[in-house]
């Protein structure tokens, strides 16, 4: 990818995260935050308090860029390792599952204490995991159908990692950070996998332009007469 492109990537993704979390984080932490200012009319502090989730989600994004393209590196290296696509893909296909069980016993049970709680949890795993599958649905339909299982353990397993100390925090409100910090990752880590290759032809387009135009040069230089 050339740096231009790049920087667009970089920007759009970093924009989502921040948007997402502005935006949802006004309704999923409304009571926490938002509601005594609005009822007090106190708008600096509204405006103050919708920043502060704006740059949380920036940060988000950030986190969810230096995943992926350290995702990229850890799948060259299991390719390298299991010799052939599809045994590298069992292995992910095991870690996903062992994944899940892991959110499902250690993360969720010990947080679920009220039937609330484990209503929240559970819908909170089905969009991750729905998400995911219509994400690696649509990396595999776009590029390749190898592409589907990577897809989804990039959407589960490290989507999981990335969410992993909201996960672990022992705090008040902790039920709506979890629900919140969910969101920019699943959109950001979506949009990095369904664009990237967009990208990547682009920046192919944009060398060989480049190339054209040098080419070009030279052979103006050449044609043109010595003084």
């Amino acid at each position: 990818m050339t740096i231009r492109n790049w920087v667009k990537f970089f920007f759009k993704a970093l924009l989502i995260g921040g948007a997402v979390t502005g935006i949802l984080g006004i309704f999923i932490r409304w009571n926490d935050i938002f509601s005594k200012p609005v009822a007090n009319g106190e708008w600096g502090e509204v405006l103050a308090a919708f920043v502060w989730l704006v740059i949380i989600g920036l940060t988000m994004s950030i986190i969810s860029q230096l995943c992926f393209f350290a995702y990229l590196t850890v799948h060259q290296i299991g390719m390298n390792i299991f010799r052939t696509l599809r045994l590298w893909n069992w292995v992910q296909v095991l870690i996903i599952v062992v994944v899940i069980l892991d959110l499902i016993v250690f993360r969720f049970g010990p947080n679920a204490e009220t039937s609330g709680q484990v209503w929240l949890y559970g819908i909170l795993l089905a969009i991750l995991l729905v998400t995911a599958f219509t994400t690696a649905y649509f990396k595999a339909k776009w590029t390749n159908k190898e592409a589907f299982i990577s897809a989804l353990f990039f959407m589960i397993v490290i989507t999981t990692v990335e969410w992993l100390p909201a996960l672990m925090v022992d705090a008040g409100n902790i039920d709506s950070w979890v629900t919140l910090l969910l969101f920019p990752f699943l959109a950001v880590n979506a949009y990095q996998l369904l664009v990237l290759p967009k990208y990547n032809e682009q920046s192919d387009i944009d060398r060989q332009k480049l190339e054209e135009r040098r080419a070009a040069r030279r052979a103006a230089a050449q044609a043109s007469p010595k003084k």
